[in-house]
């Protein structure tokens, strides 16, 4: 299977599966979401280590990264500015950037959505930035509790993101198939009324525990 058809298969799992299948571990926090809940991504990541209030590494990353790459940007969760908007976001897409997380806030979010161009953020500010301090690019990063390494895979859709190291994507994807191909089973089971989810999950004897059955 080609790399890019990893890509393709992670995104379609979803991250609820791939987080699931990989021991619970990888999830950012629940306050990074798409600001269009209609894509989904799958990319190698060029991690970027920004100041607050400051574009002027975004600028530098943007020429760093490599056709497919996504930008997984630290901005150290700094709401009162924008340091990525509508010319960053064409500038990135020619130059075939996948899309843009980032710990902080975007701007321009009408026209980013129109292009179709992921990005997914802690929210949204008009204020501009400064272009004076300099940062980090391919470095390790931490957004919430996940560890972000230069070459990892992020994964995106409208219920949030999660981290796959580089030399555990086989790994994964082999998880998430079986652990989607038994959910498909079991919702096959309740739509014939055959089954319920605490037979399915095996609950009976933790409800006896607690007294609710």
């Amino acid at each position: 299977m080609t790399t890019s058809q990893k890509l393709a298969q992670l995104r379609d799992l979803g991250t609820a599966t791939v987080y699931e299948a990989q021991g619970a571990k990888g999830a950012l926090d629940q306050g990074m979401k798409p600001i269009d809940p209609t894509v989904r991504l799958a990319g190698p990541v060029l991690t970027v280590d920004a100041r607050p209030a400051d574009n002027l590494i975004l600028h530098y990353a943007v020429l760093q990264a490599k056709p497919g790459d996504v930008l997984v940007v630290d901005a150290k969760g700094f709401m009162e500015a924008g340091p990525w908007g509508d010319v960053l976001t064409l500038q990135a897409m020619k130059l075939g950037i996948a899309g843009l997380v980032i710990n902080g806030c975007v701007r321009d979010a009408n026209l980013i959505i129109d292009l179709k161009f992921p990005v997914f953020c802690r929210g949204l500010s008009i204020k501009g930035t400064g272009k004076n301090q300099p940062g980090k690019v391919n470095v390790p990063i931490t957004i919430g509790d996940a560890v972000i390494r230069p070459g990892d895979i992020i994964v995106g859709d409208r219920d949030g993101l999660v981290v796959v190291a580089a030399d555990e994507v086989d790994m994964a994807i082999e998880k998430s198939l079986a652990r989607e191909e038994k959910e498909v089973k079991q919702r096959e089971a309740i739509e014939a009324g055959t089954s319920n989810t605490v037979e399915l999950l095996n609950l009976g004897e933790t409800l006896k525990r607690f007294g609710l059955v």
